[in-house]
């Protein structure tokens, strides 16, 4: 790469981890179009891991006390059940229909939302089965169900902090599975790989901070906003990717 490239990818790496500090979720769809142009897929995604794992230790490290323990224990076995399902779909057939399907609905849900129509409801605890065990099942398929768990969350948790949070450890959890995976795949035997995921290490810390202090100071309000804009533009981007692939 030149160094004008790798100046490109540092700040939409850094972009990608403002939005991950502020909703807890959102670097694969900030990241991969632009990095995709330089990096071959297959080494976007376990980079992406490595990065994401890091940066949700680092919230975890510094506010994980304010994570809402019992919205994790509800769905971090339900998303193992979830993953579990994904990783046998994956391998039986092919699950493209499913990312359409998903955009689709994602798409409508975070419209529905910002159109202000939506029932200024809760969730009942027990819409965690079906949101945990999905979110598990696309983190599998395509290593995106983190949109889903903020559906679910931000109709659960009032507190801006608290949801950011949570949904930080279960994206946490998430990425270590994965990480651990691709380690026993020899995948980050790639010198370059981790090389890369170093040089970058400095953007997704800046990105992770600057995204942090950019939460403390919305409202609720504007909070779930800026959860059900990402949340939309995740939805496109899985229907582009489906329409593409």
């Amino acid at each position: 790469m030149t160094w004008q490239q790798l100046i490109l990818i540092f700040l939409v790496v850094t972009v990608a981890y403002v939005v991950f500090g502020m909703v807890g979720f959102g670097t694969a769809l900030i990241a991969t179009p632009v990095l995709a142009i330089f990096i071959p897929v297959s080494k976007i995604v376990p980079l992406l891991a490595l990065m994401d794992m890091i940066a949700a230790l680092n919230n975890i490290l510094r506010d994980g006390r304010k994570a809402d323990v019992d919205e994790l224990k509800r769905l971090i076995p339900l998303m193992m059940v979830g993953s579990l399902i994904g990783s046998a779909i994956l391998l039986k057939s092919r699950p493209d229909i499913l990312l359409l399907g998903l955009g689709i609905f994602v798409v409508a849900s975070s419209l529905y939302s910002l159109s202000g129509l939506s029932p200024k409801k809760k969730f009942q605890p027990r819409a965690a089965i079906p949101f945990g065990i999905i979110g598990g099942v696309f983190s599998a398929l395509f290593g995106s169900g983190g949109f889903i768990y903020a559906i679910y969350l931000s109709g659960r948790i009032e507190k801006n902090e608290n949801l950011r949070m949570t949904q930080t450890t279960l994206i946490g959890i998430s990425t270590l599975t994965r990480v651990i995976l691709f380690g026993l795949a020899g995948i980050y035997g790639d010198v370059h790989l981790l090389m890369l995921t170093l040089i970058l290490a400095p953007a997704m810390l800046c990105g992770v901070l600057i995204g942090r202090h950019i939460t403390i100071r919305l409202t609720r309000e504007q909070f779930i906003r800026l959860i059900n804009v990402v949340t939309l533009f995740s939805g496109l981007f899985l229907i582009s990717h489906y329409i593409n692939g």
